[in-house]
Formats: structure tokens, sequence, C-alpha cells
């Protein structure tokens, strides 16, 4: 057995070391093998400063553990290994023809399916037909692109059955309005009178042009993503059920999102065409027949309006992208998104963006028709002009509360502001086309 001898401590006067220093010493011979393993009851030899942070008897481990939550919060006040280095910042973004030129010397490797071949082809032609003669609606989906299959389809057959207004309703600047304006080209809607302009005037018109009972040309509408974002909103839909119960306009559109079912109700969905089309209050609703239409072709068309070498191009942004539609002044806002906006901000807020949207639909109104669609910019308002109109309106009384009220849409992107040539000041506006401000400052009120 080993001989243990009991620690001495040395006094102040004798002691070598330092202040407060405590010298342990053990005298012991070397254990033997089946000793190894047992806890020494002395501590070993050392020398240090009794504040020093003590070691475990079975290693060299603290004695205090860090616990989950020490570990969550020293985790989440670590700083984030995030590289800035992003390749969408580093790699501009491809355009459009860019794009296609990039692609042009691909080899083709595309499965082609049988649907998009003779006489399979042709087939689901002349079914479609004889589906739209009776009172049906066609909705097609599946994987691919559809636009080429349908754009054959109505130049082959509808083309020779009446009149062929085609829709792209994935391109970003398309509206309702853009729509009902192709319609009114076919001749003869322009003599129908209308009490007003406005997009529900002009369904009125191209309702009652199509069932007048002398009327035996019919209207075929072939609609690329009549799931898209403008044909998603209310209005839109509302009208175009108005339009799809008409027997003499047939609708053939396509759908590629996955939620799209969920836009219509069953209602709706399932509602036939009347026979008498001279009802007052005519129903409402599509009677779509569902087509699976697998083409396994790509979106390049359908994509041509996204930057292709950035992830964020699948939803329009990207570097390129930005500055294009900064320097055109395109209306990027969506009417959901303002409605969005303005339900989330103060009555006051709301105000001003009437007041705001009001002068601007004054500056494009004053400037002729078609001027909606141009630069923004030269519609804006002044914001010396703001201020005034909103101090007589007593929506903002001073400089501070009006920066206060406009920030919250500067944030979103529901008013833009830009710097004035030769020192005209700050101008401010809506990135809204007419017809959709109209829209959005309509539901302000109606709210």
């Amino acid at each position: 057995m080993p001989r243990l001898s009991q620690p001495k401590f040395q006094s102040e006067s004798s002691s070598s070391s330092s202040e407060g220093e405590i010298d342990l010493e053990e005298v012991s011979d070397s254990p033997s093998e089946d000793e190894q393993d047992h806890v020494p009851v002395t501590p070993s030899k050392r020398k240090g400063k009794a504040k020093a942070a003590p070691e475990n008897d079975f290693g060299n481990s603290q004695i205090i553990v860090q616990t989950s939550f020490d570990a969550y919060i020293t985790y989440t006040a670590a700083r984030a290994q995030t590289s800035t280095n992003v390749f969408s910042q580093l790699v501009m973004p491809l355009s459009a023809e860019e794009y296609s030129d990039a692609i042009a010397g691909i080899k083709d490797r595309r499965v082609v399916p049988a649907i998009a071949t003779e006489p399979l082809r042709s087939q689901v032609f002349e079914r479609f037909m004889f589906e739209l003669d009776e009172g049906f609606n066609i909705l097609c989906y599946g994987f691919g692109s559809k636009r080429k299959l349908l754009n054959d389809f109505a130049t082959e057959y509808c083309s020779k059955s009446g009149y062929v207004v085609v829709a792209n309703g994935f391109q970003p600047d398309f509206s309702l309005k853009d729509l009902l304006n192709s319609i009114e080209n076919v001749p003869g809607i322009q003599d129908v009178e209308i009490t007003s302009s406005a997009v529900d005037g002009q369904a009125q018109r191209i309702y009652e042009f199509f069932a007048r009972p002398e009327q035996k040309i019919h209207l075929y509408l072939i609609i690329h993503n009549i799931d898209a974002a403008p044909l998603r909103a209310a209005k839109a839909k509302s009208i175009l059920s108005f339009l799809a119960l008409n027997p003499r306009i047939h609708i053939v559109a396509s759908v590629d999102h996955i939620n799209a079912p969920l836009l219509w109700s069953s209602y709706e969905s399932a509602m036939r065409k009347p026979d008498n089309v001279s009802e007052s209050d005519p129903v409402r609703g599509f009677s779509w027949l569902w087509h699976d239409l697998t083409t396994l072709e790509s979106y390049d068309f359908e994509l041509a309006f996204t930057d292709k070498a950035s992830i964020s191009g699948a939803h329009g942004g990207g570097p390129r992208r930005k500055a294009d539609a900064a320097a055109a002044g395109a209306a990027a806002m969506s009417e959901t998104a303002a409605l969005h906006i303005l339900a989330s901000v103060t009555q006051k807020a709301q105000k001003l963006f009437s007041l705001l949207g009001t002068k601007q639909l004054e500056s494009i109104d004053e400037a002729g028709e078609g001027a909606g669609t141009q630069d923004l910019q030269q519609f804006g308002l002044s914001y010396d002009a703001l201020f005034n109109a909103a101090r007589d309106n007593f929506i903002a009384t001073n400089d501070t509360a009006l920066r206060s009220l406009l920030g919250e849409f500067r944030d979103h992107g529901l008013v833009v502001s830009a710097q004035a040539g030769s020192g005209g000041g700050e101008v401010l506006w809506i990135p809204l086309r007419k017809e959709r401000l109209v829209n959005v400052l309509q539901s302000l009120q109606v709210e």
C-alpha cells in the first residue's frame, strides 16, 4: 500500500510563493496495475492561484458544463457566417436575347409526346371543337408549355369557325383591359352603346353583341395561363365568368399553377351555359372541362420576361430586370398587393394615397388616350404640391407627418420617388397602370 503524507501548508513568513498560494505535496509509491483505476485520495501536486478554474478528477474537462440553453444563446449571439458573394450580383443575369442565343446551339433532346403527333393531335382538336359546340369551355393542364399547341388549335380550327383572340396572361404587364380592348376590335362591337368605358361596361357591350340572335359568328378566346396574377383578381374572374357563359363565346385556357383548381368554386366550374342569353341578370360561371395536355415542352417563351441567371428570376427580380423596370417606369406592383398594403396602414395614410392617386389620374387624363401605359414618372406629383394638398385636406400639417405617412408606402414600393430634372425637386408617383389604379381607388372608397 502507498504511504500518504498529510499536506504541508507553508506559513506566510517561510513561503517563497506569492500571497494566497497553497503548496500541495504528494508522497507515494507507484501504484500497482490493479489500483490504477482507484480515485486518488489527495490531489496531484500543483502550484497555482486559488482562483484558477478547477479541474475534474476524471480528466481535464471543466466542472461547469454548458447547458443547452447556454449553447443556444452562444450560437445565436455569434456572427452569421454568410457570404456576400451572391451569384446574381457577381454574374449579370441574361437578357431574353442573350438567353435565346445561348440555347440556340444546344442539341435538341426533347421527348415528343404522342399528343403532339398525328393522328392523335387532330383527334384532340376535333374533340375540343365538339365540346365547345356543346356549350363547354376547355381548361388544359399538364407539365410543359401548352402555348404552341393551343396556338395551333386556334389557327387551324377556331379561325375557321369565328373570331379568335389570343391572350398571353403570363406577361407581367398584361391586364384584363388589354383583353377587352382586343375583343372590341371585332367588327360591329363598337356600334353597341355603353354607359361606361370601364371594364364592366366593355364586358357588357361584348356580351350583348354576341347575345344577339342575328349574330352567327362565334368568338374564341385562347387564354394562356388563366391562373396568372392579373387574371386571379376578383374583378377579372367576375368578368371572365360573365363572358364564359355566353353561348357564342368560347374559352380555351391553360393553367400551370399547382393550386389553380382553387381559383373557382365547384358551382362556377360546373355551371352550364343558359339557353336564353337575353336575361337581364345573366348567370356567371365557366362550365369547365379539364384536359390533360402534357407536352413536356420548355417554358422558354413564358419565362422570357424573367432573369435566367438568378434564383430570383423566377419571381421577376434580378439586377437587370429591376434596372430595366426602373428605367422604363414599369408598373410592377399588382392590384392585389396594393390592396394588401393599404389594408395594413392607417386611415390617414389611405387618404394620402387616394389624394396622390387622384392627382396622378388627373395628369394621365390630361395627357390623352393611351398615356396610362407610358412612363408613369411624368405623371407624378412634386413633393411640395403633395404637401400643400395634404395640408389643405387636413391629412398632414407638417413635413415630418407627411414623410412618416409616405414611409410605409415607400418601404413596400407602393409609392416611388425620384429627383426631377433641372433642380425641380422630388417627384412622387404610384407605380400602377391607370386601370389598376382606378380599381384600387374604387376599393378604398367602398371600404
